[in-house]
């Protein structure tokens, strides 16, 4: 296979990067002890949860494993700060049949912009920017970007600010589709193969935007460019930045760019859906993010986490930038970062757009997250101010403020046509067991 097919497969086989969404999986095992300062252990029933009730997570991912959906994964909820539910279920992969640890590392590709996105306020609250700052003012490979408008290349008339960034209105796109030459001349550069984020924007720069920015929302690498600001702003690589600033101080020992020797067998294989013969099978060396040597630190989708390690960060955002002790950002930043952010033009010129359904019914996006704003719409149980996120691997977050809850579900499939389905059957596995709403405690 020459490169260019193998890029073109890679680029097809991420197309449902924004699909990551709920997970779920098989037979129960044992609590494991999480990392130091984190969530202590309870009973649901003392948080106002029912253990009955939540045997349902094993019975839904007994239904997915039996239907060939998923091999194995993790599922945990915390609330009012304590873990009341973590386990594993059925087997590592198609080709692995080692029983499911909690213990396990994924791909959380997407779920990685939320920390990225944290990451960079933390130095907005130190004063390096302004969220209406032009993106150039730091990052000069950007200064003279074009617009693709009817056929032809023309200057674009309105810059690209930081804001545009964290809530993907910047105009710039995946190249996840060949309908658009916007979307060729992504493919063509072969951003997700530069050296480092230096290398990506020196290709960024010279490739046309999509929409003028500020004029709808696109998912898109803007995360990736927000990653790079990091660098140029701290001095650091992003890699180094959220290993001293967020990982060790929070006690994230589990989540990296580079996964260290002594953990590669804890590192899930990732798998693909195959629509031809609507089976599950592991993904091609080829089409595989790279999990050691990697020196591009791309801040929208190169993390390795668990799920104990991603309840510390969500755990510190619940607690309003706080955590053991120490301070990440101010709760009003997290309070000003979880509203919506978009106004109604914007995100309903975008919403739907390619690969499908992007930002559902009831759902808007924040500064690195996507919110609930009408529970009602969004076609199963949510709280309003609910915020979240996914990766491609279908890989799922959510906290809800209202009813002070954290949920995560780890899998690793690619390009599974039931991501819909897993994240609404694990959003009504959880809910369901709630026995007193946040109002009554």
């Amino acid at each position: 296979m020459n490169s260019t097919n193998s890029r073109s497969l890679l680029l097809l086989s991420q197309r449902f990067l924004w699909k990551a969404v709920a997970t779920v999986l098989l037979t129960v095992a044992p609590f494991f002890a999480l990392p130091t300062h984190s969530s202590e252990q309870a009973s649901p029933e003392t948080v106002g949860m029912s253990s009955e009730s939540l045997k349902s997570m094993a019975r839904l991912a007994n239904r997915h494993i039996e239907a060939g959906h998923i091999t194995g994964g993790v599922t945990l909820v915390a609330r009012h700060g304590k873990l009341i539910h973590l386990e594993a279920h059925g087997q590592r992969g198609t080709d692995d049949a080692r029983p499911m640890t909690t213990d396990a590392l994924f791909r959380i590709f997407s779920m990685t912009k939320p920390i990225t996105t944290v990451a960079a306020m933390m130095l907005y609250e130190e004063g390096y920017f302004h969220l209406n700052d032009p993106v150039a003012k730091y990052l000069p490979e950007l200064a003279n970007l074009e617009i693709y408008h009817q056929g032809e290349l023309v200057p674009v008339d309105q810059p690209i600010t930081i804001e545009h960034l964290m809530t993907h209105t910047a105009g710039l796109t995946y190249g996840w589709a060949s309908d658009h030459p916007v979307e060729l001349a992504y493919q063509e550069s072969a951003l997700q193969y530069s050296e480092n984020l230096d290398a990506f924007l020196t290709k960024l720069g010279k490739l046309p935007l999509r929409f003028t920015p500020g004029e709808r929302y696109h998912y898109s690498i803007a995360t990736d460019v927000l990653g790079a600001l990091v660098e140029r702003l701290s001095g650091e690589t992003l890699e180094a930045f959220l290993s001293t600033r967020l990982f060790q101080p929070l006690g994230m020992d589990d989540t990296f760019f580079n996964v260290p020797e002594d953990k590669l067998d804890r590192v899930v294989p990732n798998h693909g859906w195959n629509p031809e013969t609507n089976t599950l099978g592991p993904l091609p060396a080829n089409y595989q993010m790279p999990i050691q040597g990697v020196t591009l630190f791309l801040g929208g989708g190169g993390l390795i986490s668990s799920a104990k390690d991603y309840l510390i960060f969500c755990e510190m955002l619940r607690q309003g930038g706080s955590y053991g002790g120490v301070r990440f950002l101010g709760p009003k930043t997290v309070e000003f970062m979880t509203m919506d952010h978009l106004t109604a033009d914007v995100r309903n010129k975008g919403a739907t757009e390619y690969p499908a359904q992007h930002l559902y019914p009831g759902q808007s996006f924040g500064l690195g997250f996507g919110v609930i704003t009408n529970p009602a719409q969004t076609g199963v149980i949510s709280s309003m101010g609910a915020y979240s996120w996914g990766g491609a691997a279908n890989t799922k977050f959510w906290i809800d403020p209202e009813e002070d809850l954290i949920a995560i579900f780890m899998t690793q499939v690619m390009n599974a046509p039931f991501g819909d389905q897993l994240r609404f059957d694990m959003k009504v596995a959880t809910y369901q067991a709630i026995t007193e709403l946040g109002s009554q405690r």
